[in-house]
């Protein structure tokens, strides 16, 4: 049967192009080898499937979508041919228009015709053979045509995967379950079609680049601010950056089509307080949430925070805002770019802007240059963050303040009298150490009478009969006490051995922060890892990483470099359980975006650092699988391209009898991470009904493992035998939550516990190793009275390699899989 003629032509008779976003129809010249998927909701949802071929997109229609299953057609109706610049097409179609609804760019990549054949005529031939190098869609796949029904119109072709490493009998339609987002704007289908369209370019088959969305009108909303720990040291090195610590309070300016909103650090709208920068504020561009620091400015330009005190009372200083980060860029949550990143585009975004909305510049690395200058011109002191960090919007370690003198909050929870004029002498002041409000002592300087007569009137109705605090009998007396509720700014040299302030002066009331989260603030000291100046790399192992600057994860610009870089920091963590155990790999050579293949064989050819060991397979004949007994082996491995790293459930010294078990909590579709995290509990519980000790792994996906140390003194058929008994009776036991059967028809609800990674020969993801998917997640271990506080399996990233090392050396980590266990009496 001859193929009907399917030319650009047709394309555009369908579409009135005053009314639609999508591009005219025309011949261009691209690479010739781009495939585009748009996952496409109409009058009813199908994927459309698009491959470059004699300069437009050959194009089918699949209404379930591509099947992993080699068993399994996929009926692909043929459509018009497309513009190549369709394939950058996300948005919406309007209602009434030709194929009018919502598309998504699902899928996109690089296709490969059979060498052997010519598919310009083969196409024409009704058949095709090629293979995929997309972000989802990968591996060799056939496509032929159907002869059409008596009467039928239509051209029908089958879409069909061929068996190879990335078929899926078992699981065909994991694709389209689990791949609901845009691979390049990250949108799910209703977030598309409520929002404005995206418009981004694919010509030539050009790929890459963040698409950013048009900004709302309205303001973003408030966001919880990152906050920094105390530190009594500069961190050293490269890794970090430094700024001046403005002295003033912290506010997000939201901003919108014409507006602008100032919310403080705890969500109080204080627009009104700082109307001058809100005003200003409103000159940017909407869709943006700028973080920063409102100060009032002397005459000499500097912050002074007595003159912001007089300023917010009606004051008529010089109001300003040193604006340090950027967590949304007119529309586009960047919180989780690098520091660094989100500061250049902050400089991008405040270039035409001029005062009082000013650039919080820093410097990278010379912060005890910094502090030392900062402190010589009577600074507060400095902040440092990690350079290449997320945005977090909690307290971390990750953003270091270092001050020049003490000063910070303290509850005031009463007065004391003067003998010399109406008033009072002093405040008597408290803090909190966890939930107790305890005495800090009492400040009688920087006062004046205004400001005493202002305290007094704050103070009076606020008075009770009994302190809120434990204080000492020679500070009571002439004492007066109030609800503990004013929360005041106090500077000072120290804390005596007693705790109490030495040389307190008053700075100010605080009206931005509740009394509640008042707590004494000791400065932490350094640790080794942030004092230790430039981290670990692979360069400092010895390994040179060829082509450094290639991009890995391009979601985030993360780079080969960073990966390895990642691997050298968490050596003492990963190679505790990567050391000598038979290894697959997961390699990306050209990011994770791109072809993937696994590889567990080995003939030397990864260099001297990576050693093999010959197993005996099923038939009897040996084959070199790899491993590595040091952290040169593992970085020899990213350097050709490893993201992932899998490991057997035994060592090389002992193959056959494996130290660990692990079950694997594998979610159905639509089930939470809470649903993951109950099952994951009450498997301790069963576990530990049998005597046996259990960890919680975070897998770096949407699930998460749950490991058991074991003492090597069982062989393979008896772990596996005992896996699967437990597994199969708990799913009998549990059904509404559990499964033990591999096919997707037996998981509708439930989760699968998926014991085959307990079989000779089987792996499970290493702690610590990074996963070849969207934002660089790791597998991270985490102990079970934290289990809480997670919200994914994919928590942890390659860029949280000093979090991780500091969570390793915490009590609640320090026994991980250390206890050697036997398995019980069958």
């Amino acid at each position: 049967m001859a193929a009907r003629k399917l030319d650009i032509e047709t394309y555009n008779r369908k579409r009135d192009f005053s009314k639609t976003k999508e591009p005219r129809g025309r011949r261009l010249k691209g690479k010739g080898d781009s495939f585009v998927v748009q996952k496409h909701e109409a009058s009813r949802l199908h994927w459309d499937f698009r491959l470059e071929l004699d300069g437009v997109l050959k194009s089918w229609a699949v209404p379930k979508g591509p099947s992993l299953d080699p068993g399994e057609n996929r009926l692909a109706m043929r459509t018009e041919d497309h513009p190549l610049d369709y394939g950058g097409f996300e948005g919406t179609i309007p209602k009434g228009e030709y194929g009018g609804g919502t598309v998504m760019l699902w899928d996109q990549g690089r296709w490969i015709p059979d060498p052997r054949k010519d598919p310009s005529k083969t196409i024409e031939e009704g058949h095709l053979h090629f293979t995929l190098e997309g972000e989802r869609m990968k591996g060799e796949w056939v496509m032929f045509r159907l002869k059409p029904k008596p009467g039928e119109k239509a051209e029908p072709w089958m879409l069909k995967k061929v068996t190879d490493d990335f078929a899926d009998a078992d699981d065909g339609d994991a694709l389209v379950d689990n791949c609901v987002t845009s691979v390049t704007t990250g949108r799910t289908m209703a977030e598309i079609a409520t929002g404005v369209d995206v418009w981004r370019s694919n010509r030539g088959g050009q790929k890459g680049g963040r698409t950013r969305r048009k900004a709302s009108k309205a303001p973003p909303v408030f966001q919880e601010p990152q906050l920094a720990t105390l530190v009594d040291e500069v961190p050293t090195g490269s890794s970090w950056i430094h700024e001046i610590k403005y002295d003033g309070y912290r506010l997000l300016l939201a901003v919108g089509e014409g507006a602008a909103t100032a919310w403080t650090r705890n969500g109080k709208d204080w627009s009104d307080k700082f109307k001058p920068l809100v005003k200003a504020a409103a000159r940017l561009p909407a869709g943006c949430l700028i973080d920063g620091e409102a100060v009032a400015l002397d005459e000499d330009g500097r912050p002074s925070f007595q003159l912001l005190q007089s300023t917010l009372k009606g004051g008529n200083a010089n109001l300003a805002f040193y604006a340090f980060d950027l967590l949304v860029d007119r529309g586009e949550d960047i919180r989780k770019l690098p520091n660094i990143e989100r500061k250049e585009r902050l400089a991008a975004l405040l270039q035409a802007v001029s005062p009082p909305i000013l650039y919080g510049d820093h410097i990278i690395g010379r912060g005890e240059e910094m502090f030392e200058a900062v402190c010589k011109q009577g600074g507060e002191g400095i902040i440092s963050k990690k350079a290449s960090d997320p945005y977090s919007g909690t307290r971390t370690r990750n953003w270091l303040k270092i001050k020049c003198i003490q000063r910070q909050e303290f509850v005031i929870v009463g007065w004391s009298e003067s003998d010399k004029r109406r008033g009072f002498r002093s405040l008597l002041l408290g803090a909190r150490e966890g939930r107790k409000l305890t005495y800090v002592g009492k400040v009688g300087t920087g006062f004046n009478a205004a400001l005493i007569e202002e305290l007094m009137e704050r103070m009076e109705p606020l008075a009770v009969e009994k302190s809120a605090v434990d204080v000492p009998r020679a500070d009571r007396k002439g004492a007066h006490w109030i609800k503990p509720e004013l929360v005041a700014e106090i500077a000072f040299t120290e804390f005596t051995d007693d705790g109490v302030l030495r040389h307190p002066s008053f700075m100010g009331l605080r009206e931005d922060k509740p009394a509640s989260k008042v707590v004494r603030e000791m400065p932490k000291h350094l640790k080794k890892s942030e004092k230790k100046g430039t981290p670990a790399t692979a360069e400092s192992f010895g390994i040179e990483i060829s082509s450094p600057e290639r991009i890995i994860f391009p979601e985030l610009g993360l780079t080969k470099k960073d990966l390895a870089d990642y691997y050298a920091q968490v050596e003492p963590l990963i190679m505790v359980d990567a050391v000598e155990r038979p290894m697959t790999l997961i390699r990306f050579p050209s990011g994770r975006t791109g072809e993937s293949f696994f590889q567990k064989h080995d003939k030397g050819t990864f260099g001297p650092h990576v050693k093999q060991i010959p197993i005996e397979e099923k038939d009897g004949h040996f084959e070199d699988y790899l491993y590595f007994d040091d952290i040169r082996g593992l970085l020899a491995c990213v350097q050709m391209g490893t993201i992932e790293f899998h490991g057997w459930g035994s060592r090389v010294a002992k193959v056959e009898y494996p130290d660990r078990l692990v079950f694997d909590l594998d979610p159905d579709v639509g089930l939470d991470f809470g649903s993951v995290k109950e099952a994951a509990l009450l498997l301790r519980e069963l576990l530990k009904g049998l005597g046996l000790e259990s960890w919680p792994l975070l897998s770096g996906g949407k699930g998460m493992h749950v490991v058991v140390p074991l003492d090597a003194s069982e062989d393979w058929p008896t772990v596996k035998s005992f896996a699967e008994r437990f597994s199969r009776a708990i799913s009998e036991a549990e059904p509404q939550m559990f499964t033990a059967n591999i096919r997707k028809e037996q998981r509708k609800g439930r989760i699968f516990l998926d014991w085959l990674r307990n079989q000779r020969g089987a792996t499970a993801v290493l702690p610590y190793s990074a996963r070849g998917r969207e934002g660089a997640p790791v597998a991270a271990p985490v102990a079970w009275d934290e289990l809480d506080r997670y919200e994914s399996g994919h928590h942890f990233s390659i860029r949280d390699a000093n979090e991780l090392l500091e969570r390793a050396s915490s009590k609640a980590l320090a026994g991980w899989c250390k206890a050697k266990q036997a398995l019980p009496d069958a």
